[in-house]
């Protein structure tokens, strides 16, 4: 019994110890507006990321009501979220039609936890014959390699409402988690 009461209290304190309040101001604050720009307002590392696959790998965001990081203002509309490293600084890119709009800074980077996928995106439903061709092609995948069609990388989309006006959006996109910060009223 003393044993269970010590790994609940256990528990409980790294809960406590995890869930340590950010100051979203400071973090706003910090962060500066982008400078640089991309060549005619094209990512140059999309061709890698969608040459292996069917559609566009990246989440579609849509937006209804306007966003504001410091002078950059977001209009509503939707956009596709692409991560990328510039100079040793992580930016969110929002495009449209392919064509970068936005570049936002993103303040934190880490690594999804191992079975986030699983266990908030939902299963497909798919009948009979939908399984049987899909157990088919995995099937030819396995014992013919060049056949194998690699999967897209997951992604997610997380917005959460702070207060002060503040909203925090988290985009998983593979194996990293990535981390904005915006206002929902203009200075």
């Amino acid at each position: 019994m003393k044993k269970i009461l010590a790994v609940i209290f256990f528990m409980m304190f790294a809960l406590t110890a995890n869930a340590e309040e950010a100051d979203y101001e400071q973090i706003y604050r910090d962060l500066a507006v982008p400078e640089h720009k991309y060549i005619h307002d094209i990512d140059p590392g999309e061709f890698y990321d969608i040459k292996n696959t069917t559609w566009s790998p990246y989440p579609l965001f849509r937006l209804t009501g306007p966003l504001f990081f410091k002078t950059i203002t977001i209009e509503p509309g939707y956009y596709l979220l692409t991560p990328r490293e510039h100079q040793g600084q992580w930016y969110m890119l929002f495009k449209v039609q392919g064509k970068i709009k936005y570049i936002i800074p993103v303040y934190k980077r880490d690594i999804t936890p191992e079975f986030f996928y699983d266990e908030n995106l939902p299963k497909p439903k798919l009948t009979w014959s939908q399984n049987i061709h899909i157990k088919f092609l995995d099937f030819v995948g396995k014992h013919f390699k060049s056949s194998k069609r690699k999967p897209a990388p997951q992604t997610y989309l997380e917005a959460t409402d702070l207060d002060n006006n503040f909203l925090s959006l988290v985009v998983y996109w593979g194996t990293h988690r990535y981390y904005m910060i915006f206002r929902t009223v203009g200075l």
